[in-house]
């Protein structure tokens, strides 16, 4: 009991003059049920296993936009670029007067789980400090 199926198999085969079936290979130990596969053609089927590539598109972009407003401190709104949307003080500084002077100032471009989660956390966080702030995202 201690040789293994494999080489029980390759015992087996080797006891028998296989040299007259076509396209049976003695060195391949072969299961009982792929004479049946083919479709009953007689001899062993063919099978060709093809690698279909998913195809992917990338996920769409929203910009998450911050609005203006006259009652919003100018410094709250660059606390809150450099809280949520990770901007240096310039880089902030540059969006509010943006926001300020246009009415309105993209904080960044994220997938739409991401914009919706900052533009929650901003609508919270202005609502939490008692600021009309409005922060919104559009699809880009």
């Amino acid at each position: 009991m201690g040789i293994s199926n494999a080489s029980a198999m390759l015992q087996l085969t080797s006891q028998f003059d296989l040299s007259g079936l076509s396209g049976f290979s003695a060195s391949a130990p072969r299961m009982g049920n792929d004479e049946t596969r083919g479709g009953g053609g007689g001899g062993p089927a063919t099978s060709v296993i093809a690698k279909v590539k998913p195809k992917t598109k990338r996920p769409n972009l929203y910009r998450v936009l911050i609005l203006n407003d006259d009652y919003t401190p100018m410094e709250f709104v660059v606390h809150v670029l450099e809280k949520f949307f990770q901007k240096d003080a310039e880089a902030a500084t540059k969006i509010m007067l943006h926001v300020h002077h246009h009415g309105i100032g993209e904080c960044g471009v994220f997938t739409y789980e991401i914009a919706e989660t900052k533009v929650t956390q901003v609508m919270d966080f202005a609502r939490k400090h008692q600021h009309p702030l409005q922060c919104v995202m559009e699809k880009k």
